[in-house]
């Protein structure tokens, strides 16, 4: 836990050095009360006492409650802002962290998994910080303080404060002991919570046509019961120390003055009247100890629950990442080249190589495809290129430059992708469009509306209330996949990238917006690369060159009617799709 928190700032450290001087005050003020408290009990009992006595202490006693009450909400309020400016801080790191995350991390750590992080367990602890600055740096300084000033007061009275505090210690090990490993049950238990929530969330299309309703309520019943019961359990295990606590505290007020009645009793005159004063002092003074040791009881039943959020979120932020960042930001004498240079891949928990020995170079102005069957490693391929995996053996190189060399953003800058899974986020037309302009001069409206109209997305955009600045919901759940995907090739179109990476992305288009799609593109991109991955024949026939991929080797290189005549493979893919005679006429 000690780890997380050298996340604070030097304005952090500085406000909990000031927090503890508050709370030192706070606790000397609070124990001058009961010597006031005892002199009062003196003066009233002693005849030669004046009113004019009594006054001016209980004034100083009054100016000491007041003083306690005005740290308290000064280290209230300190504290409230520290724990808040710290959760900010570390979800910000969290997120910052997660998205210099490879696929690899992603893949360690699930979604549901590091929203639990970022969330649940940052809370836990911000608020023990804001407790424990209120309770963990005044319960010893008032315990050490305290037993100070009643040692030596009376024998009879430190037994019997020494032995309530020994049974409250005696209970907190029992509980920490018994409780603290159910707490990272808890937390993963609400991770699964979380991923079951959201997959029913995310399918609720197919659970409903599947019927399956009561099969996911079973499912999330399951999870959410188990973590009830360890729940149930924690909470009936605290449960216990209210009562103990509360039996300790009344014993001890009654066992002060149980003592000191056998005393008093016993004692002359005079030393009636200070053994009733110290009386008084001890009571409040062994509440003081009680009470210190409650407020430090409190905090070991955030404690455990915290050392465990404190640990998942170290998971994150230590988490190596397997992309380094390069240092190249110069420019290149070459524009819009990538070469695959003897390239294998696997991935890192794997034995056998997805990819094995690929090498091709394309040029600027060209166009390569990539094709083969289901999982022989087109989309893993060409996600070598944005570095979104980085390749196992040999070299990926764009404009002469290995991408493990390429400051990330540089890379990212020349690059235009658009991912197999069309991605929208919440916000309008135009700010999906111009999504992730990296600093750049954003785009003009003459070139957004370019961009759509290239992708073959005006027509239904400016059907939509709003056109250019109609509202797109977060996954763009109110627009179509194929409204998606071309909305997507829009936003890679106005970036204006060197390299265009089309993985898989027409396959939601329809025959003749495809064809009307490749064509408009072919013309916009004349002068920029483009690397696709496709499952139709009739988006890369015209393609420069086409890769032929099977069980994640290169079968065969081409063109479409080399191919035809030189490989098995693409010409089986293709006579699956079309006929011969429309083979011919391509």
């Amino acid at each position: 836990m000690i780890k997380i928190f050298k996340n604070f700032t030097k304005k952090d450290k500085l406000a909990v050095l000031f927090c503890i001087v508050l709370v030192i005050s706070q606790v000397w003020l609070e124990l001058k009360m009961p010597e006031y408290m005892s002199e009062i009990t003196r003066l009233v009992q002693t005849d030669d006492s004046t009113m004019k006595e009594i006054l001016t202490s209980g004034a100083y006693m009054l100016l000491c409650a007041l003083g306690s009450l005005v740290t308290a909400i000064l280290v209230g309020y300190i504290s409230s802002k520290l724990s808040a400016n710290f959760s900010r801080n570390i979800r910000k790191k969290i997120f910052e962290k997660v998205e210099n995350f490879g696929i690899a991390e992603i893949k360690k750590f699930s979604t549901s998994s590091l929203i639990t992080r970022t969330t649940n367990d940052v809370t836990q602890l911000e608020m023990l910080i804001s407790m424990g600055m209120q309770m963990l740096l005044k319960a010893p300084i008032m315990a050490v303080w305290a037993v100070i000033k009643i040692v030596g007061k009376s024998t009879q009275w430190s037994m019997l404060t020494a032995t309530g505090v020994l049974i409250l210690l005696i209970t907190d090990i029992f509980i920490m002991l018994v409780v603290v490993p159910k707490f990272s049950k808890v937390q993963k238990l609400t991770d699964k919570i979380n991923d079951v929530t959201r997959e029913n969330l995310t399918g609720i299309r197919v659970i409903r046509a599947f019927n399956a309703e009561q099969f996911q309520e079973k499912r999330f019943n399951d999870v959410n019961k188990n973590l009830t019961d360890i729940q149930m359990f924690n909470q009936r295990v605290f449960s216990s120390l209210s009562p103990i606590m509360t039996f300790i505290m009344h014993f001890q007020t009654l066992g002060i003055y149980f003592i000191g009645a056998y005393l008093i009793y016993d004692a002359g005159l005079v030393d009636k009247i200070n053994l009733f004063g110290d009386m008084v002092v001890f009571s409040s003074y062994g509440m003081q100890v009680i009470m210190s040791f409650l407020m430090l009881t409190i905090i070991f039943m955030l404690a455990p629950r915290s050392s465990v959020s404190a640990k998942r979120i170290n998971e994150v932020l230590e988490e190596e990442i397997s992309i380094k960042d390069g240092d190249f930001v110069g420019d290149t004498q070459e524009k819009g080249t990538v070469e695959f240079k003897n390239v294998s891949f696997k991935y890192p928990d794997a034995d056998e190589y997805l990819l094995k020995n690929i090498s091709f170079t394309v040029n600027k102005g060209e166009t390569i495809a990539f094709i083969g069957s289901t999982g022989s490693g087109k989309s893993t391929l060409i996600n070598l290129v944005p570095r979104l995996y980085d390749a196992t053996d040999g070299e990926v190189l764009v404009d002469g430059v290995n991408v493990k060399e390429y400051k990330r953003e540089n890379l990212n800058n020349k690059i235009g992708y658009i991912p197999q899974k069309a991605v929208m986020f919440t916000g309008t037309v135009e700010s999906n469009v111009i999504y992730g302009d990296n600093g750049k001069e954003k785009a003009s409206k003459d070139k957004i509306k370019k961009a759509i109209k290239v992708a073959q997305a005006r027509d239904f955009v400016e059907k939509m209330t709003g056109k250019y600045s109609a509202s797109i919901s977060r996954g763009g759940t109110n627009i179509s996949g194929g409204q998606k995907q071309r909305l997507a090739i829009a936003r890679a179109i106005a970036r204006d990238p060197e390299i265009y990476i089309f993985d898989d992305s027409f396959s939601a288009l329809d025959y003749q917006t495809d064809v009307t799609l490749r064509k408009e593109l072919k013309k916009y991109t004349k002068d920029a690369t483009s690397m696709i991955v496709a499952q139709r024949i009739g988006t890369i026939i015209n393609a420069d060159k086409i890769v032929v991929l099977e069980n994640g080797e290169c079968v065969g290189m081409g063109t479409h009617k080399e191919l035809l005549k030189n490989c098995e493979v693409y010409k089986e893919i293709a006579l699956s799709q079309l006929s011969e005679e429309e083979l011919k006429n391509a």
